[in-house]
C-alpha cells in the first residue's frame, strides 16, 4: 500500500468517455510501430533490404519497448500517468517524422529502438489509468474496449497503404501520420482529465516481489505465445503473401486489412467470455484455438489459407482482453504497473521482436510456412501453461 491519492474508480458507463480516449492514445502507439509492415514489400524494393533485414527492423523496435517499458515507473512517478502518456505520443510522433527522411538501415533500426521506447512508456501507464479508475466487475468490459485499438491499427494500417499509396509515396505517408499522432498529444495536454497519480518506480523491493512471483514468469511466456500470434505474426504476412503466394501488393495488403476487422469485434466478445469464464479458462481456450490456425496458416494455400487469413487473428486477439485482466491480478495494485511494465516488453521482445526476425530468416532460408507452422504448434502447447498460474482473489484498495 501507498499514501498516494488514487483516483475512486467507476462504473464501466460513467467512464466510457476515459477509455474511448486512452483507446486512442493505445491504438496511435501501435499504428506509429505497425504501419511498417504492410509498407515493408515496399520499403524492402526502395532501400533493397531481404526478408531478413526486414524482420530484423521490428525486433529493435522491441528493444525499444522493453527500454521504455523498464523506465515507465520512474517516468510516471515524476510526472504522473498523464505525462507519461503525453511524453509517450508526442515522442511517437516526432520520431516517425523523423523516419521520413531516413534511408539508411542502421539509422532506421536506430529510429526504432526510440520509436519503441515511446510504446514501452504507453502501456503501463495506460493500464494502470484504466484499472484504476473503472470498477474491477467491469475490467473485462473495459480492457475489450481499450484492446480495439491494436486491431484497428492493423485494419486501418494496411488498408490506407492501399488507398493512399497510388496518390503518395510511403514517406509523405509517414509524414502525415506523424501530423497527427502529434496533434493528438496537444490534444491529451488540453483537455486530458485523468492519469494524475503517480506510477511506482522499481524499488528494490517491489522488484523482488514482482520476480519471485511464479506467475510472473508464466505471463510473459504466455504473452509472447500471444503476441507472436497476432503482431509478431502480422509483421510478415504480406511479405509472406507476396514472395511464397504470388499475391500482389494491394492484394496482400487488402486482404491482411480485412483480416482484421473481425478482431475488433471479437475483443468484445473475448471480454464477455472473460467476466463468465473467468481468466485462466479463457486464456486457454484462445491460445489452444489460435495456434491450430496458425499451423493452417502456413501448410494451406488457395482458396482456403484466404480464409484463414481471416480466422486466425479473429482468434488470436481473443487472448489480449483475459491476459491483461490475468496480468493485473498476479500482484497487488500498489505493484500492478510495474508487473506490467516488466511482462509487457520482455514478452514483446520475443513475440514482436525475436519471432519476426526469426520468421524472415526462416523465408530466407527455407520458408515462410515452415516457420508460421512451427510456431503454430509451440502456441498450442504453450496453452498449458495456464494450469500453473495462480491469480489473486483479494485485491488490496490503491492504484
Amino acid at each position: 500500500m501507498t499514501d498516494k491519492t488514487c483516483p475512486i474508480p467507476e462504473p464501466f458507463s460513467s467512464m466510457l468517455g476515459t477509455i474511448i480516449f486512452l483507446t486512442l492514445i493505445f491504438f496511435l502507439s501501435f499504428i506509429s510501430r505497425f504501419i511498417f509492415a504492410p509498407l515493408m514489400p515496399i520499403i524492402s524494393d526502395d532501400l533493397l533490404i531481404t526478408p531478413s533485414q526486414a524482420g530484423s527492423i521490428f525486433l529493435f523496435v522491441s528493444v525499444g519497448v522493453a527500454i521504455g517499458s523498464l523506465c515507465s515507473g520512474f517516468v510516471s512517478s515524476k510526472i504522473n500517468h498523464k505525462g507519461s502518456l503525453v511524453v509517450s505520443i508526442l515522442g511517437a510522433g516526432t520520431i516517425l517524422m523523423v523516419c521520413v527522411f531516413l534511408s539508411d538501415l542502421w539509422i532506421i533500426r536506430l529510429a526504432m529502438i526510440f520509436l519503441g521506447i515511446t510504446a514501452g512508456l504507453n502501456l503501463p501507464s495506460n493500464l494502470a489509468v484504466l484499472t484504476a479508475t473503472v470498477n474491477r466487475p467491469d475490467w473485462g468490459k473495459a480492457m475489450a474496449v481499450q484492446q480495439t485499438g491494436p486491431p484497428i491499427s492493423l485494419i486501418l494500417g494496411p488498408l490506407l497503404i492501399v488507398l493512399l499509396l497510388p496518390w503518395m509515396s510511403w514517406r509523405l505517408i509517414l509524414a502525415c501520420l506523424a501530423v497527427f499522432i502529434i496533434g493528438t498529444g496537444l490534444v491529451l495536454i488540453l483537455f486530458g482529465k485523468f492519469g494524475d497519480f503517480p506510477g511506482d518506480p522499481p524499488s528494490a523491493s517491489n522488484v523482488k516481489l514482482v520476480l519471485a512471483k511464479k506467475s510472473f514468469w508464466i505471463m510473459i511466456a504466455l504473452f509472447a505465445l500471444g503476441i507472436s500470434g497476432h503482431v509478431g505474426l502480422y509483421t510478415m504476412i504480406p511479405l509472406y503473401l507476396v514472395t511464397e503466394h504470388n499475391f500482389g501488393f494491394e492484394l496482400a495488403n487488402t486482404i491482411v486489412g480485412l483480416s482484421q476487422v473481425s478482431t475488433l469485434f471479437m475483443t468484445f466478445f473475448s471480454g464477455w467470455v472473460t467476466d463468465r469464464l473467468h481468466e485462466k479458462r479463457t486464456i486457454f481456450l484462445f491460445l489452444l484455438t489460435a495456434g491450430v490456425f496458425t499451423i493452417l496458416l502456413g501448410v494451406l494455400s488457395g482458396t482456403w489459407l484466404k480464409v484463414i487469413i481471416f480466422i486466425q487473428p479473429a482468434m488470436a486477439v481473443c487472448f489480449f482482453p483475459a491476459g491483461f485482466a490475468a496480468l493485473s491480478r498476479i500482484v497487488q495494485p500498489n505493484i500492478r504497473s510495474l508487473a506490467t511494465s516488466w511482462a509487457a516488453p520482455i514478452a514483446f521482445i520475443i513475440g514482436g521482436g525475436l519471432f519476426p526476425a526469426a520468421l524472415g530468416y526462416m523465408g530466407q532460408a527455407f520458408s515462410f510456412g515452415l516457420g508460421i507452422s512451427l510456431a503454430g504448434i509451440i502456441i498450442m502447447l504453450g496453452s498449458l501453461l495456464v494450469i500453473f498460474l495462480d491469480l489473486l482473489d483479494e485485491m488490496e484498495e490503491g492504484c
